[in-house]
Parts: C-alpha cells; structure tokens; sequence
C-alpha cells in the first residue's frame, strides 16, 4: 500500500514554513511588489539567517525505514518552497543564500568550493540574448590562461544578479564542441570584468531583482570551474559531462513546480473565502450533477493542483532516494507551471472584479504564475525532454 502520509520531520518543516509565509512574507507582499527594485528587504535578513543555521542538520534527510526509503533534502525542500510561495513568491527568491547558483555548487562542486561558496548567496547566469531554451547554443567563452579563466560574454535574465555574492556562469571552452565543452564557473559578484547592465522591469516577482550581466576579459583562479575542465574525448563522455551541468536541474525543476503549487493553493483559497460568503463551497460528497458550475469549476481546479502536487512528490523523492528523475522532474515542472497559469487566471475570472483588482491578491497571483512556467525550462522544453526520454531518443534525433 502506498502511504502518501508526510512524516513528522516534514510535517513540521511545512508547518513552520507556513508561519513564516503568513506572518513575514504575505504582510509585505505588496510593499515590494510596488517599490520593484530595491536591495534585499530587511525583513528577509534574519530569515536568511534563522535559515542558515538550521540547514547545517539534516540535509542528507532522514526518515528512513526498514527498507532504506527515505524522505530526505529534496522533499524538505518541496514542503518549504510551497509553503513560502503561499505567501510570495518573489520574496522567497530574494532570501540571500537561497540562489540557483547554490544548487549547482551543492550538486557538483568541490569540498573547497563548498566551504568557500556554499553559504553565500550565488546566482547562475546561463541565458544568453542569443541561447535561451537551448542551452548548448552557449556562446560566452572561457579561455585558459595560466592559473586563470579569462571569460568574455552576455547574460540576461539573471535571477539574483543584482544582490548576489557570486554568480554561477555557464561558458564554453570551444564553441565548436558543442554541448560537451560547455562547463560552469564560479564567478564574485564584485570580480573585475563582470558589470551590471540593467535590471529587469517585470510583470511578476517584481521584488526578485532580473539582471542582465557583461563579462569583459573577466579573470577568475582556475580552480572556480565546477566540476572537471577536460573536454569529454568520446560521444558517451561528452553526454556525461553535460548532463552532469544539467544534473542541478533535476533537484531544481521539482522545486519550481513547487513554487506553482504554492501559488495555486494560494489563489484557491482565496476563491473558496470569496465564495463561502456567497453560499458557494466545494462540496466532494455532492456528484457532479447535483453542482453548480462554480462548484465544478472548483472541483477541477482542486484536483488539477493534486495531481500536480504528488507528480511533485515523487519527483523529489526519486532524488533523495538515488534513483534518476530526470524525466520525472520535467514532467512535474511542465504539469505544475501550466497548472499554475490556470488556476490562478481561473480564480481571478471566477471572482470577478475583487479579482481583478488589487483588493484581493489574486492579479498578483496570476502575474506571478506567469514565470514559473518559464525560467528553468519552458514548458514546451519539459515537454521536449519528456519525449525524448518516452521514445529513447536523443537531443539531436529529437529537436
């Protein structure tokens, strides 16, 4: 029998995560949504700090059973990045430390870099004006040079760009290669060379700076490349050496959908508070033809984000228990992003215009959703990947 229970080390993760989203980020939700840019909000400052200390236990996860199953990092992570979107969103991806770039470096990073950059707040820059979905299109260069990188280049559309203390930048050793020399490199934020362009004006995560970055002649040690500088020799090689750069979306994509099951259950509840004044409640023991179409609309909507949230589930517990989810991670991002997009537009029709207006979160709601589908993959990309894995096909017989 499946138990789809959470145990108690999650349970009180989610919890805890909720409180920090009622009582912190929803408060000042819109604060940040209308003063746009900014440096990081001083109220995510002690959060930042409450949550470095408590992530030196526990991040290999516990909860194991008999049969070795176990409930570790990666589903902690889902249950808090829900409970936080609940709230907001943008004010989540703006809490020092908690940058892409972290990932990557936990994923494949050395001990060193670890120490070194591990509880920093690191961005990744791996979008390019001329290389969005299609990462292997790369066209920032780094370039030997003694005991140095000399990396030349344009990012944009940088989550973190602004107020982060390093960035992790995609680059490639021989645009002639391909995929299989590109490598990522751990790049300060004050690092002579890199430059802030701009940031993003946005529709949503108005609070998250979007930054766009310039790399000229920008040296860093050469032991700030992650993980091997070799270019792979052979086809089997050059696979395995850029799906180890992808690895860290694997453990990311799950979080995203995450990010839009937060926002979903956020937009709904508001709906179903709307509506119980009205009289109106979703009613499960009621059959569908004994409902209203209000009540319909509910009922889809409620199962729509449930199936969302166990594809997530599972996605994340493959990851903490060793197994390859590669696909499975596309899949619930793909399944959460546009049932983020949905849920949310849907509640803002439902309800009119407290849903349209800004009485409600609700058009915030629906704003914000808008990216999830976007960064980290766009949903035709996770449905791309999730062909290629169904008919065991390659990037190049599957495009």
């Amino acid at each position: 029998m499946i138990n789809l229970e959470l145990p108690q080390k999650l349970t009180q993760v989610q919890q805890m995560a909720q409180q920090l989203a009622s009582g912190v980020f929803r408060p000042i939700s819109r604060k940040y949504d209308a003063i746009e840019h900014c440096d990081t909000p001083e109220e995510l400052k002690p959060v930042a700090q409450m949550m470095a200390a408590m992530s030196g236990g526990g991040k290999k996860g516990g909860g194991s059973g008999s049969d070795g199953i176990k409930n570790g990092a990666n589903m902690m992570g889902i249950m808090g990045v829900e409970a936080m979107c609940w709230g907001d969103v943008g004010l989540m991806l703006s809490i020092p430390g908690s940058g892409l770039g972290n990932a990557a470096i936990s994923a494949v990073g050395t001990t060193e870099q670890k120490q070194q950059y591990g509880k920093l707040y690191c961005a990744m820059a791996i979008t390019e004006p001329g290389a969005g979905s299609d990462s292997a299109a790369i066209s920032t260069t780094a370039v030997r040079d003694g005991d140095e990188w000399i990396l030349n280049g344009e990012k944009i559309y940088c989550t973190g760009g602004q107020r982060c203390d390093a960035v992790v930048v995609w680059a490639t050793l021989d645009k002639a290669l391909g995929k299989a020399a590109i490598k990522s490199f751990i790049v300060p934020r004050d690092n002579p060379g890199m430059s802030l362009v701009r940031v993003e004006d946005k529709m949503g995560l108005r609070v998250s700076d979007t930054a766009a970055l310039s790399l000229n002649d920008c040296r860093i040690p050469v032991d700030h490349v992650l993980g091997s500088a070799e270019i792979a020799d052979t086809e089997e090689a050059r696979k395995k050496a850029f799906g180890g750069v992808m690895q860290t979306f694997d453990n990311t994509r799950p979080q995203v959908a995450a990010m839009a099951l937060g926002v979903a259950r956020a937009a709904l509840e508001i709906t179903r508070e709307i509506y119980e004044k009205e009289q109106v409640s979703a009613d499960f023991s009621k059959l569908p033809y004994n409902s209203t179409a209000r009540e319909l609309e509910l009922y889809r909507l409620e199962a729509d984000l449930e199936a969302a949230r166990l594809m997530t589930l599972k996605a994340a517990w493959m990851a903490d228990n060793g197994q390859p989810n590669s696909k499975e991670a596309s899949m619930c991002k793909a399944k959460a992003g546009r049932m983020g997009n949905e849920v949310t537009l849907k509640c803002v029709a439902l309800c009119g215009e407290l849903g349209y207006s800004e009485r409600t979160l609700l058009e915030k709601l629906a704003r914000d959703s808008k990216i999830i589908d976007i960064f980290e993959g766009t949903q035709q990309i996770q449905q791309l990947i999730v062909a290629r894995h169904l008919l065991g096909l390659s990037s190049k017989e599957l495009k």
